[in-house]
């Protein structure tokens, strides 16, 4: 195994010198905590060890005793789990996990998931020497069900790592995955603990490979489809750790330091265990993953102490680094293959409703709009469980049977954002979009976010009837002057006869042109800065999604920089933010729309027109998927996320019903649950 970690072994390294120089740094009054962090950071774990014996042969004193009493808060359980053996300081996580009310089922999944069976076995034993306690038990009268059943398998640290693979046992274990989920009503999940709990590593990756042609899916999506709770988050961080380790804990960081907070215990945990092994990739996973290195997310997220030891942990800043480490170019090639192979089957949340009547829900619409007062909860009850063409259908059925305008009465009847959202649904896609993008138009700015996400994510035919829709709208002559003239802005960044005519290439990748086009982008990189935008808007802008994937994917070999960062670093404004929206689409659009609804909510104040546009264009197309990849990256689920960060109390239940009902909630008892 080759170690990429941060920290290595000090050279001329002598542990009584070092014990003589903690024992300064504490000894009086206060303590030299800056002695203390260099020291500390600058030596293996195996050399702490002989620092901790030297000290109490040279001073008859515990070394950790004595920081437990010098240090304070974060700070101090930082040094003082540095100064443990990585099998004690994983035994005393489990343990901490499990003492007191309630289990951090967390902390038990981010362990168990991630450590080799040498690991696993060292920490039994070290819990039964700290604790006299059998780990095993312990685990099993705190958990339960098949997530227990998953826990106790892995604790045996019985894993097959002898890198034999059977092609035939390949197949069958896909065979078997598949029969005992995706192929029969209900889930045999001792089959799913039988394989991932035992298969080794370079076998499961042929499994989940063959998996993915025999049920057309990934087994993560499989896992999402047929587990739920704690025990679909074990076998998703199994997966995850099978094929890429240093993402798996990218991403628990990330989570770590994202909002509101830190979880600080996540935080040290990952930094200790890591720091030998390989954070070197991890830092390279986070840079991939997120918009700024680890170093300056720990920068910006802690303070004092605590975050120079945190910092010295991580070894440096990959933003100033711009290129990738060999080994980290290699995972970064193979996460493109992977995004090139993978095939998300799309989900919407709203479907055509059975036993459909139109005149009856003409009818209905009517009933509820007449008279003193509106029956807001009737007009949602029905147009958020109807399809779009059966909206058109009611439209058409409302002016046969009433002789009136739905729409005209809608907006009449309702005000503000609810009238919004309704009126949104009412329209078409292709009336939709236009009147998104006049309104990302109209007045004294340009909202160019808004733009940007409509022209990236719509395809060409989605596009074309938007222009169709946008020409026969309801706006006048002048007014259309003032829009086409704003328009420019957006064509210097999309290049008009591609992006806003609607003719990107559509088809497969074509692998000796896609060799070609990123080695283009890689020479177009040493350009001026005006030429460097061209070449890059006259790939980005015209080249089909899968071609793109492989374009991105040559672009690693080519440069050993990711074409995301290169945008970031190279270009700025309007330009910047269009390119890496294409970026972000190709590589994951469900992500790309995930991320726009936390950006649309999260802080002070929320972008309602931002909201409901995704709400409501997203809804029959991929809001599944959408909700899938907000619960992943966010760790809360978009139905928790707009019930707190839209602040409940200011808004109307109409509305929020509405957007729960997107989420694919239903309410019972007045609370909605959704995934």
């Amino acid at each position: 195994m080759v170690f990429r970690g941060t920290i290595t072994d000090a050279p001329d390294f002598d542990p009584t010198t070092d014990a003589e120089a903690l024992y300064n740094a504490m000894k009086g009054i206060g303590s030299d905590k800056e002695a203390i962090l260099e020291l500390v950071t600058s030596r293996s774990n195996a050399q702490r060890q002989e620092v901790v014996a030297a000290y109490k042969c040279s001073f008859g004193q515990d070394l950790i005793a004595d920081l437990k009493y010098e240090l304070t808060g974060k700070f101090e359980r930082l040094i003082v789990s540095l100064m443990k053996t990585s099998a004690y300081h994983d035994a005393k996580e489990i343990h901490d996990a499990l003492k007191g009310v309630g289990t951090n089922e967390r902390c038990l999944i981010e362990i168990l998931a991630s450590r080799n069976n040498r690991q696993i076995l060292e920490m039994v034993a070290a819990y039964k020497d700290a604790y006299g306690r059998d780990m095993e038990e312990d685990v099993i009268a705190d958990t339960s069900g098949h997530f227990k059943k998953m826990l106790v398998v892995l604790l045996q640290g019985t894993r097959d790592e002898s890198g034999v693979v059977d092609a035939d046992l390949v197949e069958q274990d896909a065979q078997d995955l598949y029969a005992a989920g995706e192929e029969q009503w209900g889930t045999d999940e001792a089959k799913f603990i039988m394989i991932l709990g035992s298969r080794s590593v370079t076998h499961l990756r042929m499994v989940f490979d063959a998996y993915e042609k025999i049920a057309d899916m990934s087994i993560e999506d499989s896992i999402k489809n047929e587990l739920s709770g704690d025990f679909e988050r074990l076998m998703l961080a199994v997966v995850q750790c099978i094929r890429n380790v240093p993402m798996f804990f990218a991403k628990r960081l990330y989570k770590s330091m994202k909002g509101l907070g830190t979880a600080d215990n996540t935080l040290i945990r990952i930094m200790i265990s890591r720091s030998e092994i390989d954070m070197l990739d991890i830092r390279e996973c986070f840079r991939l993953a997120y918009e700024k290195s680890l170093y300056n997310m720990i920068k910006d997220d802690t303070s004092g102490d605590y975050k120079r030891t945190l910092l010295n942990l991580c070894g440096g800043d990959d933003d100033l680094a711009g290129e990738f480490f060999p080994e980290a170019a290699q995972i970064a090639y193979k996460m493109w293959e992977t995004s090139a192979m993978t095939k998300v089957q799309l989900r919407p949340t709203v479907r055509p409703a059975p036993s459909f009547d139109p005149a009856a829900d003409a009818q209905a619409l009517r009933k509820a709009m007449k008279g003193f007062g509106t029956d807001e909860d009737a007009i949602i009850d029905i147009v958020a469980q109807r399809s779009n063409a059966q909206r058109q259908e009611i439209r058409q059925a409302f002016k046969s049977l009433l002789g009136r305008d739905l729409m005209k009465d809608l907006k009449s009847e309702l005000s503000k954002n609810l009238e919004r959202l309704i009126i949104g649904l009412m329209l078409t896609p292709a009336e939709f979009d236009a009147k998104m993008m006049r309104k990302a138009m109209e007045g004294a700015g340009t909202d160019e976010h808004s733009l940007i996400e409509i022209l990236v994510t719509r395809s060409n035919e989605e596009i074309l009837a938007m222009n169709a829709a946008y020409k026969n709208g309801e706006f006048d002559t002048k007014k259309d002057i003032h829009i086409t003239f704003l328009f420019w802005k957006l064509f210097t960044l999309f290049n008009r006869l591609y992006s806003v005519q609607g003719a990107r290439e559509e088809g497969p990748a074509d692998e000796e042109r896609a060799s070609a086009d990123a080695q283009e982008l890689a020479d177009a990189c040493n350009a001026e800065s005006d030429e460097m935008e061209l070449k890059f808007m006259s790939i980005l802008c015209t080249r089909s999604f899968p071609h793109l994937r492989k374009v991105f994917q040559e672009f690693v070999r080519c440069s050993n920089k990711d074409i995301e960062q290169v945008i970031r670093n190279e270009m700025s404004g309007d330009v910047k933010n269009a390119f890496c929206a294409i970026v972000r689409s190709v590589k994951n659009q469900p992500s790309y729309f995930a991320d726009r609804l936390y950006k649309a909510m999260k802080g002070l104040g929320t972008d309602d027109r931002a909201l409901i546009r995704i709400m409501v264009s997203r809804s029959e197309v991929d809001l599944f998927n959408i909700r899938k990849e907000f619960k992943d990256t966010h760790d809360v689920s978009l139905h928790e996320f707009i019930q707190v960060e839209t602040m409940i109390v200011s808004r109307s239940p109409c509305q929020l019903t509405l957007l729960f009902a997107f989420c694919g909630g239903l309410w019972v008892c007045g609370y909605c649950t959704a995934v």
